[in-house]
């Protein structure tokens, strides 16, 4: 599955990965590409993905319970119920709940671009037990989530390096016949 894949189902969960369920409110295909907009639950004392940078998308959260905490630049910030903070393209960003109790936010990548369709990937690989964590553990893990940032090079910036051994896992992979294809 793609961006350009229309589904109707609004709800993905990343259990195990990280403990985080969102609610699609936005698509891109609703948008004509100006934002994918979720709403996001990030459970309590639960760290968010590794510091990651998106080379032409913003990244927003707006929070709208509980308390969050945002690191930009490496440097971490709480932010509280009505603030908004953004990662401009290519700032590396991540986020955590370090409180006792959930924390909602409405997460926001403007534009859209295929984000949709890699965290609907994303959340195929876990369902299917494809994906168990991130980083992934073991070399089948390994191919899995190098498959995926390869098929989506411009959403999640890498480096040269990375971008290298993710062709050559993702390569690996499609010789021994492993898809993302969703389950």
């Amino acid at each position: 599955m793609d961006a350009s894949t229309t589904t109707t189902r609004r709800r993905l969960d990343f259990l195990p990965v990280i403990d985080m369920q969102w609610e699609i409110t936005r698509t891109a295909e609703e948008t004509d590409g100006a934002l994918f907009e979720v709403m996001t639950r990030l459970a309590p004392r639960t760290d968010g993905p590794a510091p990651h940078a998106h080379a032409t998308a913003e990244d927003s959260f707006e929070v709208v319970e509980g308390r969050l905490d945002v690191q930009l630049d490496g440097v971490w910030r709480t932010y509280g119920p009505g603030e908004r903070v953004a990662a401009a393209p290519g700032v590396l960003h991540t986020l955590r709940n370090a409180t006792d109790a959930d924390v909602r936010l409405i997460n926001r990548h403007r534009p859209a671009q295929r984000f949709e369709g890699l965290f609907r990937d994303l959340e195929s690989l876990i369902r299917q037990g494809k994906l168990e964590s991130f980083p992934p553990k073991g070399p089948r893990a390994a191919i899995y989530g190098s498959m995926l940032f390869r098929r989506y090079p411009d959403e999640i910036r890498t480096s040269a390096a990375q971008r290298l051994v993710f062709r050559v896992m993702a390569g690996i992979g499609r010789v021994l016949g492993m898809r993302l294809d969703p389950s």
